[in-house]
């Protein structure tokens, strides 16, 4: 028998799964405000992984893939120890805001500091609750309010175990992206703790084909680190290789009219849109900067100069996969079913 999980004070018992409510600043109101983590603490030895959600507060894709997730009753023989954190920035989530009510990004606040300002104190709270605790991480989330992204993963692909692990939760496209100074994997990182990022849809929004991904990629890691029994083998379709991304920016304000959609293969100097007045007498073509892939857009056509319109992963890859793109674009993406063959536990 392992021995009990220890979470803010609470003792979880091996074979036990138990929602543990971590106490945050209150309201103004003197309100009591939480964060919930799902504990799923295996009979056997394994790592301990975590997945969060919501760490923009707006970005709700990811409370629903871990909703999905926990409903697997496989899960409750999974080996070593789960953490799952539906809502990291309670705040936001509750007032439908990407910020916490100082105004602060909490993902450029970590590792942050106990007697530090709010945003501090909730990425200090996380670090030393939920990151000290865990091996491996993987944090969801989705684009900017009026932006939308193609599912994707984002990790140091230099770290050996997130290479082989991030190949394994099956998005179409895996960039390669040094962690940013102050985010959630980044403070993870120095506290060798690997965490991978997933992007997919768009803030304040349920996108299916984004949420089935991710619930299929995140059963995947569970297999591939030996949490969940491989019930049968299957061949993984290796994923797009972005080595770098960049944004296409508007040169001037006006009216876009795009032209391309998310997974569209792009060349250098190929038209991705329109700008016009408002009289529609101007137009100015809009272009891309690099050959790559479109892996995030805007989804407003109200535009100012200097707006970011297309991101561009690049891709050293010679030939690209069309039908991986092509799937994950048109929803052609596995049922609950197909991804996942519970095993028998005994």
């Amino acid at each position: 028998m392992r021995n009990d999980f220890v979470i803010n004070g609470r003792q979880v018992k091996a074979g036990s799964r138990e929602i543990v409510n971590i106490r945050l600043p209150a309201l103004h109101s003197d309100a009591t405000v939480i964060m919930p983590v799902h504990v799923i603490h295996g009979l056997k030895d394994g790592p301990t992984l975590f997945i969060s959600a919501a760490v923009h507060g707006d970005e709700i894709n990811g409370v629903e893939i871990i909703r999905r997730v926990l409903d697997f009753s496989a899960i409750n023989g999974l080996k070593g120890t789960l953490l799952a954190i539906p809502a990291v920035n309670v705040f936001g989530f509750d007032s439908h805001s990407r910020y916490l009510p100082d105004r602060r990004d909490l993902n450029r606040s970590f590792p942050g500091r106990e007697q530090g300002t709010l945003a501090g104190r909730l990425a200090n709270t996380f670090m030393t609750e939920i990151v000290d605790r865990s091996d491996i991480g993987i944090d969801l989330h989705s684009a900017a309010i009026h932006r939308d992204n193609l599912p994707q993963i984002r990790a140091d692909l230099n770290d050996k175990q997130l290479s082989t692990v991030a190949k394994t939760f099956t998005t179409p496209v895996l960039l390669h992206s040094a962690p940013p100074e102050g985010s959630l994997r980044y403070a993870a990182a120095r506290e060798n703790v690997p965490v991978m990022v997933y992007e997919a849809g768009e803030a304040l929004r349920f996108d299916e084909t984004s949420i089935d991904v991710g619930v299929k990629g995140i059963l995947g890691v569970l297999k591939e680190l030996g949490m969940l029994h491989k019930s049968r083998s299957k061949k993984i379709e290796s994923p797009v290789l972005l080595s770098s991304s960049s944004w296409v920016r508007a040169t001037r304000s006006g009216i876009l009219r795009a032209q391309v959609k998310l997974g569209d293969k792009v060349s250098k100097g190929d038209s991705l849109g329109l700008i016009g007045d408002l009289t529609g007498q101007v137009e100015e073509v809009v272009t891309a900067s690099s050959d790559g892939v479109i892996i995030g857009r805007t989804n407003i056509p109200l535009i100012y100069e200097g707006d970011a319109l297309f991101h561009i992963g690049r891709t050293k890859q010679g030939v690209i996969a069309e039908d991986r793109l092509d799937n994950t674009q048109s929803g052609n993406t596995l049922t609950a079913p197909e991804i996942f063959e519970e095993p028998n536990i005994v």
